[in-house]
């Protein structure tokens, strides 16, 4: 009787999720992700983010880690983790269909030095950059730290998945092609400023705050950013984008560590 309840509590949380996901771009899971599996992830990242490899990103002219990138694929607890089904479910409810892990990484915002993501939609690089045909994936943020809003939490602008890629025409004859802008404070495709007025001043802005383990879920298209970290508490979200089986990336010239070749559903 225990396992029925279970599953027909977790169904009414993957409804739930799939409501708000779909109208307004973006949703919380309302169960959290396991400690005991969190706190061992935490501690790869951290001592990860320690160490001098390709898949570590440093804030701008300093050596603070700003991000550490595609750790599944050499790492047992992160790989498990990409795997758990709590992410697998909640990921083929809103995208609708069988799904492999595109992207990877924890992002790291340091007490007092964390710096911001400018207002962008992550489907203008996977469309540009990697050739991701349409936006049948979504991005799963799992808190490793609590995140509050002195922090650098995640702020989205409610209902602009519906909107499509928002570019100038002279952003789109003018790509960057280096792979380090598309992880940096000053990003490749980030969303004109003439456009941003209009649309912080037609769409509510949500923030992703909560405790860790706090899951919450977003569509590629959702125009998102976080500031500076202003607070003497690191802030670390881990991200992982799940893209359809039905809509593998045809050009992508990144890093593995960036996009993931393989294909292979979870």
């Amino acid at each position: 009787m225990s396992t029925l309840r279970n599953e027909v509590s977790n169904a009414a949380l993957l409804a739930r999720a799939a409501f708000d996901y779909h109208n307004q771009g973006w949703c919380e899971f309302r169960q959290p992700f396991p400690a005991d599996q969190l706190a061992e992830v935490k501690q790869r990242i951290e001592e990860f983010s320690r160490t001098r490899r390709p898949e570590v990103v440093y804030e701008d002219g300093s050596d603070v880690a700003r991000a550490v990138h595609g750790c599944h694929r050499y790492d047992e607890a992160c790989d498990a983790l990409v795997r758990s089904r709590i992410l697998v479910d909640l990921a083929e409810t809103l995208i609708g269909s069988r799904v492999y892990v595109y992207q990877f990484k924890a992002n790291i915002k340091a007490a007092r030095e964390g710096r911001e993501w400018p207002w962008h939609q992550d489907f203008a690089f996977w469309y540009h950059e990697d050739g991701m045909p349409s936006p049948d994936a979504l991005t799963i943020a799992i808190n490793l730290d609590e995140v509050h809003e002195n922090n650098g939490p995640l702020r989205v602008l409610d209902g602009t998945h519906r909107l499509g890629v928002l570019e100038s025409v002279s952003k789109q004859e003018n790509r960057a092609s280096n792979w380090k802008d598309d992880v940096s404070s000053k990003l490749s495709h980030a969303v004109p400023p003439e456009l941003m007025g209009g649309l912080l001043a037609d769409n509510k802005m949500s923030q992703f705050t909560g405790q860790p383990g706090a899951i919450t879920a977003f569509h590629p298209c959702i125009v998102h950013s976080s500031s500076n970290n202003h607070s003497n508490d690191r802030r670390s979200i881990l991200f992982v984008t799940y893209n359809s089986v039905n809509n593998v990336s045809t050009s992508s010239k990144r890093p593995a560590f960036l996009v993931d070749p393989d294909t292979t559903p979870v």
